[in-house]
C-alpha cells in the first residue's frame, strides 16, 4: 500500500448514530517504529553527525519490507527532531527501507504509556526482530468497573 492508498483504505465507522474517526480494514496494521536502538544504533540527538553512518540492524531492514509488502501501514516514530529529518531520510533511503512516513518529536526518556480511544498493541524490542507471536501479559488499564 502506498502513502496515498492510507486514506483511500480508511473505513468509516460510527458509535452511537455518529461519525468517528475512521479505521484500517481488518487485518491490515498501524506500525509505529522506533529509529534509534530499534533499527539501528542508539544515536543521541546531540550527535546527529552519527545519524548517517548508524549500524542498520538487518533483521529490522527485512521484517520492515516485508510488513510493507503484505500491506501494512509503516511510520517511523522517533525522537529525532525536524531538524534531523534530512539525515533521517537519506540513512533509510541509503538502506532501502519502505515506509509511508515519519513522525518526529517523540518524547524523550522512554518509559512510554500510550493511552488511546483506538487498540493499542506495544511491542518492545530486544534485539532482534522477528514475525510477532502471541503472548499473554499483564498489562495496566483504565478502572471501567468490569476489572
Amino acid at each position: 500500500m502506498k502513502a496515498e492508498e492510507i486514506e483511500q483504505n480508511l473505513q468509516e465507522t460510527t458509535e452511537n448514530g455518529h461519525k468517528i474517526s475512521p479505521i484500517l480494514p481488518e487485518g491490515i496494521k498501524n506500525y509505529l517504529i522506533d529509529i534509534d536502538g530499534t533499527v539501528c544504533d542508539d544515536i543521541p540527538n546531540e550527535e546527529p553527525e552519527r545519524m548517517l553512518t548508524a549500524e542498520l540492524y538487518p533483521d529490522a531492514l527485512v521484517t520492515l519490507n516485508k510488513w510493507y509488502d503484505e500491506g501494512h501501514v509503516i511510520f517511523f516514530f522517533t525522537s529525532r527532531t525536524e531538524a534531523h529529518r534530512e539525515y533521517t531520510e537519506i540513512w533509510l533511503k541509503k538502506h532501502g527501507f519502505k515506509y509511508h512516513g515519519i513522525v518526529f518529536g517523540k518524547p524523550r526518556g522512554g518509559n512510554y504509556h500510550w493511552i488511546d480511544n483506538h487498540l493499542v498493541k506495544a511491542t518492545r524490542y530486544r534485539g532482534k526482530f522477528t514475525d510477532l507471536i502471541e503472548k499473554e501479559v499483564t498489562i495496566q488499564v483504565f478502572d471501567d468497573g468490569k476489572h
